[in-house]
């Protein structure tokens, strides 16, 4: 790893406990996490699934299933109509057990809870359903098609708290959310353009992969509901929740003990109502966790055809871009809504572009939903874009690097008009990318290379809280509502906390992921928790100091001499005095804390929105075999432009994790459907990458501290990801003459190209 200071004085202030170099490897909120997930009476649950795209649920007996010994309950929608059954993050149109009909193979139909999973699993196959199956689409051509069946009859409602402010549009019944993002005058661009290029790009619906399958278990008491969950947003499942059973706020709980993986997949709600419906029902705490299999069914990333045309002049410059991209965003809204808005905003990526007009339709189909993934809209459009900047370098006889260059946007400089201004230096990052790649060495035939770049408008919305506390022995304890789910954020925040209050980091504990324990944020996603979270941490650590200065003037300096802050506690006369013993001066005893609150939303340095941005710059080196069609990559680069690395080792990891994922989606993984049904839904048809598969990696940190949270951070965790593909297609384009324009790029696709190639020739 290769790290880059720029401004000397990053990190800041009051003697930051954080290794500089080395990273700390120690999760200091391991305990917060260690959740028993098994209690007293708890029943198991399983699920009988539709094996049918589309079809009316004609009639359903259960009577077999309920009389298997060991059976406790048998539940399909009929049995819940004390229950909302319909909710969702974005649009209100997902049932948490199918109603009347069934839109995606998969989709759960009825559930079996059971004194053990075998006994629910035996009982499954008792469950007799008459189908009517119906007409069903495959894709989202087929779905925005004149004659195309119907999935949703009406509209969902849309939800108060969606993400984003203009109201969701349907321009088809097949769409389930259109957003359009557009400045300047789009014809005169394209009229005054010496060049146009244009094409249509494809990208494929794949699977996050996490390690832990979707989990929950759900507890009825007299104080209400409690659920255990692997999910990323325990406040925003609490809502659900709330929603679904009727219940104020303050009789759900969510816990989130700590979670295997997430990369988005476990963003906003997926398995918790029906586990707490079935818990309703069998008057028993339930515990329902997926297969593999299940999981790969309950969600994925949307699938995106992107049609781009952009316009340049002779010198390369970018004067307009004019797209339509269609998500396939499967049987249910999820998040896609979002990700839409996401996908039209990231398309125009991190370039001055004098027009813009971008429409961005959501498509219903019937396949497995999709919603948040680690990319959000990025990674689809970027194939696209730094595509076609590529292909217009060739064609004008301009290097592609330096063609970026000459289009990046200033540090400062608005991406569009209501944004705010870009927090990075771009043409920096491209230096230092090409730089790691040896971008002007020459190469042997067969080999090629490509940087790409993108801005994500990232962070989501900064509503977040945090509470700080100092005990009587002068020990910290931190609260928050953020989740960690592998990207280290239990270290960081810690490390942040510990930072604030000037104590080692041994010192601090971290409670996280509890909403009957901490206090309220949004979500954990968007890479925004090291930024916007570690501002709330940083506000109650800083209200907590000033509260305690006060304490001290009054227990220990009632007549003077004055007290004076220092990094650790105060000094009063010639007297230091850790925080400890200003808790215990103000209480009189060996007892007693204080509490520091810190709020923060748009307001201030948040005021402005995304709350950041978040870069991603890729390098790759690559090699073709034309006789196979194989692509190896021989060196990836990743540039992190995070503003202040807390915890060089995570930061790092994050960024190697991305661009591996992003390298597997450009080369290897795809979910497959045929006639309805998903072939490859499993871990050994689906293919992602291996050790076997690692390329030279070569990583390097980037601070400038121009990032708006503390000590100039900003977020890391997606940027590595999204250029990938366009990077290994621009590389590949210039080892072996091929223009690749659907992802994954498989040896087949590859081989075909080539062929495609030949044959022109010989023409």
């Amino acid at each position: 790893m290769r790290h880059v200071v720029t401004r000397p004085d990053v990190p800041a202030p009051i003697g930051v406990p954080v290794p500089r170099r080395d990273g700390v490897a120690k999760v200091t909120g391991a305990a917060a996490f260690t959740v028993d997930l098994s209690v007293p009476g708890m029943a198991h649950a399983k699920i009988l699934r539709s094996p049918y795209a589309h079809a009316r649920i004609r009639r359903v007996d259960l009577d077999a299933a309920r009389a298997h010994p060991g059976v406790i309950a048998v539940v399909s929608a009929a049995e819940l109509d004390d229950v909302h059954l319909v909710y969702g993050h974005a649009v209100a149109d997902h049932p948490l057990i199918a109603v009347d009909k069934v839109r995606f193979a998969g989709e759960p139909v009825v559930g079996v809870v059971a004194e053990d999973a075998v006994t629910a699993e035996e009982a499954l196959r008792l469950i007799d359903i008459e189908w009517e199956p119906l007409p069903f689409v495959r894709d989202t051509a087929e779905a925005l098609g004149d004659d195309a069946p119907v999935l949703h009859e009406r509209p969902g409602e849309q939800r108060p708290h969606r993400g984003f402010e203009e109201d969701i549009r349907r321009t088809h019944a097949n769409v389930c959310s259109s957003s359009r993002q557009a400045w300047g005058d789009i014809a005169a661009a394209f009229s005054d353009a010496h060049l146009v290029v244009e094409g249509e790009y494809h990208y494929p619906m794949c699977y996050a992969y996490a390690m832990e399958p979707y989990t929950a278990l759900a507890q009825w008491s007299d104080d209400g509901l409690t659920v255990w969950t692997s999910g990323q947003h325990p406040y925003m499942v609490r809502d659900d929740l709330a929603h679904c059973f009727d219940l104020p706020l303050a009789k759900v709980r969510v816990v989130v003990p700590y979670v295997g993986g997430g990369y988005g997949s476990k963003s906003y709600t997926k398995i918790e109502p029906l586990t707490a419906a079935l818990a309703l029902r069998a008057g028993r705490p339930v515990r329902l966790a997926l297969s593999v299999e299940e999981a790969i069914l309950t969600t994925r990333g949307d699938a995106a055809t992107v049609r781009l045309r952009t316009a340049f002049d002779r010198e390369g410059h970018i004067l307009g871009r004019h797209a339509t991209i269609h998500l396939d965003t499967g049987a249910y809204a999820e998040n896609s809504p979002l990700v839409g808005r996401k996908a039209a905003n990231r398309l125009g990526g991190p370039y001055r572009i004098l027009a813009l007009d971008v429409t961005c339709d959501v498509v219903y189909t019937n396949t497995a939903p999709a919603s948040s993934f680690r990319g959000f809209g990025a990674p689809q459009v970027t194939l696209a874009g730094e595509s076609q900047l590529d292909e217009a370098a060739a064609k004008l006889g301009i290097d592609p690097l330096a063609l970026r260059r000459r289009n990046v946007l200033d540090p400062g400089e608005r991406p569009w008009p209501k944004a705010r201004g870009i927090d990075a230096d771009l043409a920096g990052d491209l230096a230092l990318a090409a730089e790691e790649l040896g971008w002007d060495a020459p190469l042997p035939p067969g080999r090629g290379r490509g940087i790409c770049l993108s801005a994500s408008d990232a962070g989501s919305e900064p509503i977040t809280t945090a509470i700080v506390r100092v005990l009587a022995d002068g020990s910290i304890v931190a609260s928050c509502g953020s989740t960690e789910i592998g990207q280290g954020s239990s270290t960081v925040l810690a490390q942040i906390a510990a930072a604030e209050m000037g104590v080692e980091l041994d010192r601090v504990h971290l409670i996280q992921s509890d909403t009957a324990a901490v206090s309220y944020d949004r979500s954990t996603g968007a890479s925004r928790t090291t930024t916007l979270m570690g501002l709330a941490i940083q506000a109650a650590a800083r209200d907590l100091r000033e509260q305690l200065v006060e304490w001290a003037t009054t227990a220990l300096a009632p007549d003077g001499p004055a007290v004076e802050e220092r990094r650790s506690g105060v000094q009063v006369g010639d007297t230091l005095h850790d925080w400890g013993e200003v808790v215990r001066a103000w209480f009189g005893g060996a007892a007693g804390e204080a509490v520091g609150r810190g709020y923060l939303r748009r307001s201030g340095a948040t005021a402005e929105m995304p709350p950041f941005w978040e870069i991603g710059c890729v390098g790759v080196e690559v090699s073709v075999d034309e006789q196979t069609g194989r692509i190896t990559i021989e060196k990836l680069v990743t540039v992190g432009d995070i503003g202040c690395a807390i915890n060089p080792q995570t930061a790092e990891a994050q960024d190697v994790g991305a661009a591996m994922m992003g390298l597997g989606m450009a080369t290897l993984e795809e979910l497959v459907y045929e006639d309805g049904n998903l072939l490859n839904g499993n871990l050994f048809d689906y293919r992602v990458p291996r050790t076997t598969n690692l390329p030279e990696l070569r990583t390097v940190l980037v601070e400038r501290g121009d990032g708006v949270g503390v000590y100039g951070a900003k977020g890391g965790g997606e940027g590595a990801l999204n250029p990938v593909a366009a990077a290994i297609a621009n590389a590949v384009e210039r080892a072996a003459g091929i223009r690749l324009r659907e992802a994954p790029f498989t040896p087949e696709r590859v081989w075909r190209a080539i062929q495609e190639r030949d044959a022109g020739v010989a023409r």
